[in-house]
This record gives structure tokens, C-alpha cells and sequence, in this order.
């Protein structure tokens, strides 16, 4: 196994700091998906090498810096419940990660973001407008490889998710001059960008392996469930993931436009917050530290947890009815273990 492909699972583990027994379990996803990641990873390799400089070199500069390939490994097991993995597998798990990629790459342009995965952002090293070809150039591969898998369903259902990616960051992006703090915005953008890719990839993991349609619908909707609470929990980290909220780092995004579920249930809950929303939002460093303690305060976190945990519990119904086997149980692992976060 590649050195990049065991770094990849490993940081599913080592980075989400999900503990001893939920890191033994992440090791028995790597020696289940591990040699077919190799494959995926190669392919990524390849599609950051085909195209023109300097756009092949800003996908590189973003592959190569890892990432935890939830998104690929999720459909190599939901393939791997009805088969081994075939060529075609590894191709659509590596559009996947290149639809993915090309989305980091775009956000960091419409965030001015200096850094992505711990390194210096494409768009600080190349500018703009590289960073955001690079990612037009991932999409193309993206889409030439799920065509050239040969499944009608998949192709379509990878264009609608598309769509729905871009619908949400022009949704996302419309707070940037009106706020909208209502959970249905949230959960709106929570769908389109983080659920919608979750579903493709595990709907097209069964799909890729000839499982029964019901099923593969059955894994698109354990997707969707996974990639909301995946954003649930995150959200919650943001907030009570360390030992102190420093408030700068932590209400960038809200500066930008971008809303988090505590943040919407801390307001529902005490509306006098609202006063500190528009002080961070007009760049006052002393509201933004008295809001992330004032957030806490409030029952928002522990709202958030309950539905993330909610979230995961439908996640883990929708695998019941499917074949009992290693990647079925390792799938319902991945979904406890991001969860397992929150402890």
C-alpha cells in the first residue's frame, strides 16, 4: 500500500481524535479498502498530471496533500457489500474525490482562504484563477471517468449532484450581503453541499456493483444521513472541539456569510445574541470573543449533538436490510466513529 493511500484512512482516526477502539476499527476499514485506495489514489495521481500547467499543478498541490477519502472509501465498501471492486469501482471512487477536490478548490477563491489541509492554498501559491481552472480541470476528469464507467444512472445522478453542489454555495453565498440565520437555509446548504456528494458516491458504490435498486437507494439514503451528520459534527468541533474558543479563528466563516446550526439554535434560544452576530459580522474582534462563550451557554451544542446522533442512528437503519457482511459493518463503524467525535 501506498504511503498516501494508509495517511488518507489513518487521518479518518488520527485527526477526527475519535479514540483507542474507534482507531482499531478504522484500521480494519484500511486492510478492507486499503489496497483498492491504492488504485484510487493512483488514479487521482494520473488525472492531476493530465492537462496544462499550471492547472495540473494546483490539483496536485491539493491531492497530494491528503484528506481523509471518506467519500471514495464510503463507496468501495457500499461496492464492496455485493462485490469486489472492479476497475470501474475505482474509477467512479476516484471521481468522487476529484468532485471533492474541485469544490475545496473553488471555496477557497470565494473565501480568500490562505490555507486548506495544512498547507498553503493553490490559490495563494498561484493565484485565483489557477486555483479555480485547477478546479474546473478536476471536474472534467471527474465527468470523463464516470461517462466512460458506462452506467446512464450514475452519469445523471452525478449531474444533478452537480447542480446541487453549485446551487448550494449560490445559496451559501447570497449571506455575504443578506445573513440568513433560519435552520432551514442551514440545513438547505447542509443537503446540497455535504449530503448530496455522500449520496452519489454510496448510491453509485452498489450501483457500480450490480446491487438490487432498492438497495443502492437504500445506501444513497445512508449517505445522505452520513454526510449530515458528518457537517453536524463538525459544526459542534468548531465551537466545543478545544479547550478554548479564541472567537477570531472561529467566526471567520460567520464574517462570510456562513452559518452553523449551534449558532441558529443559540439565537432561537437567546435572541439578545443577535447584537453580537452583526458586531462580528461588522469585524469587531471583542464580539466575536464574547459570542463563542455566550454560544456555549446556551443548550445549541447539545441540540446539535442530539440530531447528529439522530442522523447516525438513520444512517445505520437504512444498512439493515442489506446483506450482512465486513464492509456493511465496517460502513455503520465509519458512521459511529465520526460521531464518536463529539465524546
Amino acid at each position: 500500500m501506498t504511503q498516501v493511500a494508509l495517511e488518507a484512512l489513518g487521518s479518518v482516526a488520527t485527526e477526527a481524535r475519535i479514540g483507542s477502539a474507534a482507531a482499531r476499527r478504522m484500521a480494519e476499514v484500511v486492510r478492507a479498502v486499503g489496497p483498492e485506495l491504492v488504485e484510487v489514489e493512483k488514479l487521482l495521481a494520473e488525472s492531476s498530471r493530465t492537462g496544462a500547467s499550471p492547472g495540473t499543478e494546483a490539483a496536485a498541490h491539493l491531492l497530494g496533500a491528503g484528506g481523509k477519502r471518506i467519500r471514495p472509501v464510503a463507496l468501495l465498501l457500499s461496492a464492496s457489500i455485493y462485490a469486489k471492486p472492479t476497475r470501474r469501482t475505482h474509477e467512479l471512487a476516484a471521481v468522487a474525490e476529484l468532485v471533492h477536490g474541485a469544490t475545496l478548490l473553488h471555496d477557497d477563491v470565494v473565501d480568500d482562504a490562505p490555507e486548506r489541509r495544512g498547507q498553503a492554498a493553490a490559490r495563494t501559491v498561484w493565484g485565483n484563477a489557477v486555483s479555480v481552472l485547477g478546479g474546473d480541470l478536476m471536474l472534467t476528469h471527474a465527468l470523463a471517468r464516470c461517462y466512460e464507467a458506462g452506467n446512464s444512472l450514475i452519469f445523471e445522478h452525478l449531474l444533478r449532484t452537480l447542480r446541487t453542489l453549485v446551487d448550494g454555495e449560490i445559496v451559501q453565498l447570497r449571506g455575504r450581503t443578506a445573513l440568513d440565520l433560519r435552520a432551514e437555509t442551514y440545513f438547505h446548504i447542509a443537503n446540497a453541499k455535504t449530503a448530496s456528494l455522500f449520496d452519489w458516491a454510496t448510491t453509485s458504490g452498489a450501483r457500480s456493483a450490480g446491487a438490487p435498486e432498492e438497495h443502492a437507494l437504500a445506501l444513497g439514503r445512508f449517505g445522505v444521513n452520513l454526510g449530515l451528520a458528518f457537517q453536524l459534527v463538525d459544526d459542534v468541533l468548531d465551537y466545543a472541539g478545544t479547550s478554548e474558543v479564541t472567537g477570531k479563528a472561529l467566526f471567520a466563516d460567520l464574517r462570510e456569510g456562513k452559518i452553523t446550526l449551534p449558532l441558529v439554535y443559540a439565537l432561537e434560544s437567546d435572541p439578545r445574541l443577535e447584537v453580537l452576530v452583526k458586531a462580528v459580522r461588522a469585524g469587531e474582534e471583542s464580539a466575536a470573543l464574547e459570542l463563542g462563550p455566550a454560544i456555549l451557554a446556551t443548550n445549541a451544542c447539545d441540540r446539535v449533538r442530539s440530531l447528529a446522533q439522530e442522523r447516525t442512528r438513520n444512517a445505520l437503519r437504512e444498512l439493515h436490510g442489506l446483506p450482512a457482511s465486513e464492509p456493511r459493518d465496517l460502513l455503520g463503524a465509519v458512521a459511529t466513529d465520526l460521531v464518536a467525535r463529539l465524546h
